[in-house]
């Protein structure tokens, strides 16, 4: 018999059976555009809908993006290796929203593309977001087990640029997002978290708990930075005020401070389900959508 090379369906595991961790998976990355479509229905979005719909797919372009580049660190942190295999459904389900932000603002502009183009080519904001796009094509395009089989090395160099890739991304959520940018603060700020373990990992240092205390309070206080420098450099509000705004809780929770609760959350559960890091063997996770040794296997 032939080699199995592609998953007919998306909840099932290589031997062809239901996974309930993919079916779950596969069930969670969908219900934020059936949640969407049924709004849209409904005429539940407001006077904009298709703004709306574009803000709301860009958004979820942006956490599962960061949710597939959590995977490796979360499996290692758990001790939990089948994580791995929600990887590449997660990366091409954030190509996926991102098409459709895409998509919904050639809606948003008639369908007029030579103005879509020239936007693009014109506005900062709309040409970051757009080489972010283009990034995550090539990556989901080379997504499978043959693109990962013929391109070999190349395609560990190709996925790296799955952390730049997520960097622009966060950048056109700041550039869009105009005065209140809580939300890109929030989210970059767990892009500093995963960054801090991969940096942690490549240093070969211990993942403790103490270790993984010491990265949430660090990747906190980078984000309480950003979100200072971000006003002062685009509404010339004093880095003081922003600062001390962290320490004033009768108002919203700033987004540092989210960032330290999802951080420790890290320890919290490497001391229930972790193990010591030197009884672990293998290589060290690549980057991008899929599993590195995602390869075809036989019947």
């Amino acid at each position: 018999m032939p080699a199995r090379t592609t998953l007919p369906l998306p909840w099932l595991d290589r031997a062809g059976r239901l996974s309930a961790l993919k079916l779950l998976c596969f069930l969670l990355v969908l219900a934020p555009g059936l949640y969407l479509a049924q709004g849209y229905a409904r005429d539940a979005l407001g006077a904009k809908p298709v703004t709306a719909l574009i803000h709301a797919t860009g958004e979820w372009a942006v956490r599962l993006l960061l949710a597939t580049l959590a995977v490796s660190p979360l499996r290692r942190i758990a001790d939990w290796p089948r994580l791995i295999n929600l990887r590449r459904m997660l990366g091409l389900s954030a190509l996926a929203y991102a098409l459709a932000h895409l998509v919904l603002y050639v809606v948003d502009q008639n369908y007029d593309l030579a103005k879509v183009a020239s936007e693009i080519a014109l506005r900062i904001y709309l040409t970051v977001g757009f080489v972010a796009l283009a990034g995550l094509v090539a990556l989901g395009w080379t997504s499978t087990d043959g693109a990962i089989r013929r391109m070999g090395p190349a395609w560990h160099r190709l996925h790296r640029l799955s952390y730049p890739i997520a960097a622009l991304g966060l950048l056109h959520y700041f550039l869009q997002s105009k005065i209140d940018v809580t939300d890109p603060v929030f989210w970059t700020g767990l892009f500093v978290l995963l960054m801090g373990w991969r940096l942690m990992h490549r240093l070969s240092a211990p993942t403790r708990p103490w270790s993984l205390l010491l990265l949430a309070l660090g990747s906190a206080l980078l984000t309480a930075l950003l979100e200072a420098a971000w006003y002062g450099l685009k509404s010339g509000v004093p880095a003081g005020l922003v600062l001390g705004a962290n320490l004033d809780f009768s108002g919203p929770i700033r987004p540092a401070w989210w960032v330290l609760g999802v951080g420790l959350l890290l320890p919290l559960v490497n001391a229930l389900r972790g193990r010591p890091e030197a009884r672990r063997t293998g290589p060290r996770p690549a980057p991008g959508l899929v599993p590195a040794r995602a390869m075809p296997q036989k019947p």
